[in-house]
């Protein structure tokens, strides 16, 4: 007989349970997990037009190993322990917390399941959405082998839901997504659908190394990807000069014989933006400091759910994509020998000005901005003469009516109290023309580049 208290019992049976199952069962669940998952993803890779790349599917851990012992960063490590005057092991320690911090742990189930659902109905339910210029011909030929990177303007958090949804029958986009996003449990439901967290303002040598490898092995891999040029949201409404961080882990530093990388413009505009205020004050604070509170975000939507429950709910106008002809980068060097990478994103924000679609907001909002207070049969005239001068292929506008465009945009800034009808004459609403600057200006490059 061996006797021992009772509560030394009880934590040697839990010591051997928690041995038994590391050892034995959560091995086999993991396995049986992942093997559902693997008929998952084969499923899956055959209605999708680029299959899900073994690299994106690959277990977090093991890119998390796989990243900090690289050479490069190993190299890396060495260098920013000699810089600091610290131990090398003290500098792997801090690697790997960035790694951890950077690689994502994609859930096929989480994108595919949830997320485009989610996406699909969000969407649909503030917005009338419209898909603009998309070129299917041009897309589906591109190389199959190439690297897909799909390049953005960034209007509002709702780039990544919109986008997401319209790219669900391609493939699986992988985000590089800022700081804002580093909030539990957002954190977690974004690494699962595939996007990797980034310091946008950091001077750390060591995790721009870090980053800059995970970005290149993913480009190498074949990962389709979804950057953001510009790196924030725009302030004033218009295109910003591209930020070449992203851009340049991408392009610089490419085996020969790496894969080709193809970039998709991508255009976005909306007849409201959410954060339109508050991007509107930040840019005239002259900074970047969002001082967006949690009880702000809360009592909007109860707002609309409380809007939506006495049936007085409208959606917020018109949502619209366009798509823009594919780039290759192989063949902007080839085209453009020795080029920098700035010359290639100022090329690149082109392509995407060319294609940002016109929706009613912005149309309104120029022409009232433009010619001043005016009856709604003269605001017509306006607009139809603002829309003679751009292709058709920019036109988002309801039932191609122009009586119609001018009264959906009409609508929406009378609702929020943007403009306002006095005895049939329209005029802005001098305190807030600042908001409406916001929306004309996302269409303004168009028609200076028509009359240029």
């Amino acid at each position: 007989m061996v006797e021992m208290p009772l509560w030394v019992l009880v934590l040697l049976i839990a010591f051997a349970a928690v041995t038994f199952a590391s050892h034995f069962l959560f091995p086999s669940v993991r396995w049986f997990f992942r093997r559902r998952m693997e008929r998952v993803v084969a499923k899956l890779n055959e209605r999708l037009e680029r299959p899900i790349q073994p690299f994106k599917l690959a277990r977090r851990y093991d890119m998390i190993q796989r990243l900090i012992y690289d050479p490069e960063v190993s190299r890396a490590i060495a260098d920013h322990a000699s810089a600091e005057g610290i131990p090398e092991n003290v500098a792997f320690e801090k690697a790997k917390r960035y790694a951890r911090e950077i690689v994502p742990g994609f859930s096929a189930t989480a994108y595919f399941g949830f997320a485009i659902r989610a996406a699909k109905w969000l969407s649909r339910a503030l917005y009338r959405v419209r898909l603009g210029h998309f070129d299917e011909t041009a897309l589906a030929g591109v190389d199959q082998d190439a690297t897909i990177v799909f390049v953005m303007n960034h209007r509002s958090n709702m780039d990544y839901v919109l986008v997401t949804w319209l790219a669900a029958e391609r493939s699986a986009l992988s985000y590089a997504v800022g700081e804002w996003a580093r909030v539990w449990p957002l954190s977690r439901l974004i690494k699962a659908m595939g996007a990797y967290f980034i310091r946008r303002k950091s001077r750390n040598d060591l995790y721009r190394r870090v980053l800059a490898r995970y970005v290149r092995m993913a480009t190498d891999a074949g990962v389709t990807q979804a950057v953001f040029p510009e790196g924030g949201l725009s302030l004033d409404g218009g295109l910003t000069p591209p930020k070449l961080g992203i851009l340049k882990y991408i392009v610089e530093g490419r085996a020969r014989d790496a894969r080709d990388v193809v970039f998709v413009p991508v255009a976005i505009n909306y007849d409201r933006v959410f954060e339109d205020r508050i991007l509107v004050a930040a840019g005239e604070r002259g900074e970047r400091r969002f001082h967006a509170r949690i009880s702000v975000v809360a009592r909007f939507i109860l707002h609309q759910f409380w809007l939506w429950l006495t049936r007085r709910y409208h959606r917020h106008g018109y949502a619209a994509v366009s798509f823009g002809a594919p780039l290759s980068l192989a063949g902007f060097q080839q085209d453009h020998p020795g080029a920098p990478v700035e010359a290639l994103g100022q090329h690149l924000m082109q392509r995407i000005g060319d294609e940002v679609p016109v929706v009613p907001v912005p149309l309104v909002a120029r022409a009232l901005l433009t010619e001043g207070a005016m009856p709604r049969s003269g605001l017509e005239q306006a607009v139809a003469k603002m829309v003679s001068h751009l292709p058709h292929r920019d036109m988002c506008l309801p039932r191609a009516d122009m009586a119609h465009a001018v009264e959906s945009g009409l609508r929406t800034l009378l609702r929020r109290g943007l403009v306002s009808e006095t005895d049939g004459v329209i005029a802005p609403v001098g305190e807030h023309e600042a908001i409406l600057a916001f929306y004309a200006r996302s269409i303004a490059h168009l028609f200076c580049a028509r009359s240029v």
